[in-house]
């Protein structure tokens, strides 16, 4: 069975109604990214950066999975199916993916600001004197900027066995997960699937292999899934 490695980004949100902050000129729902995103901005204001987050997980539970999340599951049927997802929400599980990577973290879920591997599932807000089991404060499971990503190895690793890449809703800006497309093996079909597609530096190399679909994710997912169900990419 052949191997599909996608790589997701905030586009594919998007269309359940979850802003990102590239959308307000740098706003993320009224705040700098980096009073929000940064171990700066928590040093500065935990609580503002508690409840930036408490907020983004009470909307997180009115949306839906869209479309373009659906599609992706229907690919399991044929395929071995990764989704590496810059998104920190949940609408990849939610919609049925089974193999998922989340990149930047996980908004349902907080950690311990002393021991990182305590990590836990969290549905309500966090506030200050919420603790983990060694007495240190809870944070969001989150990557912020300025910090290191820890997956990222495990992604690149599953980039490198990619027989197909799909990418979908990212600019390709944002380093290093935008630079994942570099590990994938010479001559892999590449689909880039985003409304106002922004070739990177990673992309321009790999020119002859990337397909644009400048469509949104809701309706470009859907017709590579079309075509990557047809025997021509199957055997």
């Amino acid at each position: 069975m052949k191997k599909i490695v996608v790589l997701t980004g905030a586009g594919i949100s998007a269309e359940s109604g979850i802003q990102t902050f590239r959308d307000a000129n740098g706003l993320w729902e009224g705040h700098d990214v980096m009073e929000v995103a940064s171990p700066e901005g928590w040093r500065k204001d935990r609580r503002l950066v508690l409840d930036f987050y408490n907020q983004r997980r009470k909307q997180l539970k009115t949306v839906e999975p869209n479309e373009g999340h659906r599609q992706l599951v229907r690919l399991e049927s044929q395929y071995e199916v990764y989704v590496v997802t810059q998104n920190v929400d949940d609408l990849h599980e939610r919609a049925g993916s089974t193999n998922i990577i989340h990149l930047h973290g996980e908004l349902r879920k907080v950690r311990s600001t002393l021991d990182p591997s305590l990590i836990y599932k969290w549905e309500e807000d966090v506030t200050e004197g919420d603790k983990c089991e060694k007495g240190a404060q809870l944070r969001p499971h989150i990557v912020w900027f300025g910090e290191s990503v820890p997956k990222l190895e495990e992604a690149a690793a599953l980039c490198s066995q990619a027989d197909i890449l799909m990418i979908v809703g990212t600019s390709l800006q944002v380093y290093p997960a935008a630079g994942l497309s570099r590990y994938v093996p010479a001559h892999t079909p590449i689909f880039y699937i985003d409304p106002a597609p922004k070739k990177n530096m990673e992309l321009q190399l790999l020119e002859d292999y990337v397909t644009i679909i400048q469509q949104p994710a809701s309706t470009g997912v859907k017709a590579v899934v079309d075509i990557l169900m047809k025997t021509t990419f199957k055997d």
